[in-house]
This record gives structure tokens, sequence and C-alpha cells, in this order.
């Protein structure tokens, strides 16, 4: 009898907008952004089985599977499991990684949350995301599943609703490392914090970005072209890089923009969302 795979939805996110206000003691930064939800992603594959066993059906290139934050997620909530405990996971990627949209994070984020049910952990959201937060930054704004405004290391989130806007997502054929830019020298570090009642895009600024287009010709170049054929749109850089996006109200704007987009590039349109779709899929 053929294994039944039940798949469900790991969605992708932008930053908006990414303030460095400080660091911690231990060395991890003080930040405040904007996560918007968008309704693109991944999608991930569950068997679930008695045997206590996880494994990954179809590795990563290049990312053994016990580094694989989904593994890795799965691993943390064993523990709690009260029934089977086991499963395997299929993956599949549409987001690229290394593209601070979270793909990796979303990931691990989908795990917790239906390994959650089909185990019966009984935890809570709460109780995710503390272990999502030991996973990375960004796994807590998956498990919990609203755009929201971040503070702290990302983990301290205000849920919010955000005008509908589609996206054009692109991304150069590069990977940025989030470790070299938050330990780089360059790296603004002092910009004061804002009060959330009065953001604006146009008053907010990604911080990595000045680094990541000095650093990487590719994501400066394509936020030039971004600048060129959207020049009436709202474009960034997400995260740490490399993807950038631009803002469009209607989607047929962002789709001529889409078509125009060198081969270079991969890209792809999406409509931000206040909630999850995994969590609506989930009924949470």
């Amino acid at each position: 009898m053929e294994a039944q795979i039940t798949w469900y939805p790991s969605p992708a996110k932008i930053n908006l907008f990414l303030h460095i206000t400080g660091r911690y003691d231990n060395g991890y930064h003080q930040l405040q952004s904007l996560f918007q939800l968008l309704d693109v992603g991944d999608e991930i594959g569950f068997e679930i089985n008695k045997s206590h066993h996880i494994a990954i059906a179809e590795q990563l290139p290049g990312v053994p599977e016990q580094d694989n934050l989904v593994y890795r997620a799965a691993k943390a909530l064993q523990t709690h499991a009260f029934k089977n405990g086991g499963c395997t996971l299929h993956i599949q990627k549409r987001l690229p990684m290394g593209g601070g949209i979270g793909g990796g994070s979303s990931n691990a984020a989908t795990v917790l949350l239906v390994l959650n049910s089909l185990w019966d952990c009984k935890l809570s959201l709460q109780e995710l995301a503390s272990i999502g937060l030991k996973l990375g930054a960004d796994v807590p704004i998956f498990v919990h599943g609203n755009t929201a405004f971040a503070e702290g290391v990302g983990e301290v989130l205000l849920p919010i609703s955000t005008p509908q806007k589609w996206y054009l997502v692109a991304t150069p054929n590069i990977s940025v490392s989030t470790k070299d830019i938050f330990t780089s020298a360059d790296l603004s570090r002092n910009t004061p914090k804002i009060d959330f009642k009065q953001y604006s895009f146009e008053k907010t600024r990604n911080d990595c970005q000045t680094l990541v287009a000095k650093t990487h010709k590719e994501v400066a170049n394509l936020l030039q072209w971004l600048v060129h054929y959207a020049p009436n749109a709202q474009s960034r850089m997400t995260g740490t890089g490399a993807s950038v996006f631009a803002v469009f109200d209607a989607k047929e704007n962002a789709d001529k923009v889409l078509h125009l987009l060198p081969d270079c590039y991969a890209g792809f349109i999406a409509k931000g969302v206040d909630r999850s779709c995994l969590h609506l899929a989930l009924g949470i």
C-alpha cells in the first residue's frame, strides 16, 4: 500500500522595512520590522509513521539532513509527541534559498504547526513559537501566522492589517549569507526606534540594503532595474537579501513588469495577506 502524503503550504514573507536599532549583550541584533505575509510559498508533505524515525525524502543540495531546519524542527517537537512520533517529510521548493523571504524559517514553522496536530502534541502557538525561536529568529512570525510589526530579535510581534497590495518579488542567481551581513563592521546598527503608529513605507528603509548592494552587484543591478522599469512602484530589498520587491496597487501592473524581467532573475507575483494560508488550512 502506497504511503499517503498530506501537503500543506509554507508561505513566504517580505520585510517591508528592516531597522537595526541596537545589539544585545549576547550579540543578537535588536530590530524593528514589518513582516508582510504573502499568498505564495513552498509546500511541505507529511507521511506519518509509528517508528519514531524522522527523514527528509528530498535532500537539499549542500545541506546535510541534520542541518536542515525542517528536520531540526521535527526533532525539536518529537519529545512532545503523544502518538506516532515519526514522519517522512517532503519539500517542494519554490522560494529561493538565501533570498530573505523566509523559505527555511517558514518550512520549519509549517513542520511545527502540522506535526503538533498530527502527533497530538497539544502545544500552544506561544509554546511552538518558543521552540521555533531556537531554530531561527524568523520562525515565530510564521508560527503565529499574522502580518505583524516586529521588535526584539523578531519575536515580539504586533499583528496588524495592511492595505491589499501586490508584490513583484525578484531574486538574482546568488545567495546572501545572513551571518556575513550581521557580522559585518559596515552594518548600520543605530537606527532610532520608530513608533509603529507613525509607520509609512516612505519614512523607513532596509538597513542591510546598502551593505548588500555594495558587496553583491547583482542585487544593486536588480534594484536599479526596478527603478527603471517600475518607476512608480515602491521597491526595496527584503531581509538580508538577495530578493528584492516592488509594490503595486493592481496585479496587472505587477504582471507587466514581471514579463519584462530579464532571464537572469527569478521572479513571481504574490498578494499580501493578513493571515497565513497555512493557518487558514489548519483552521487555527
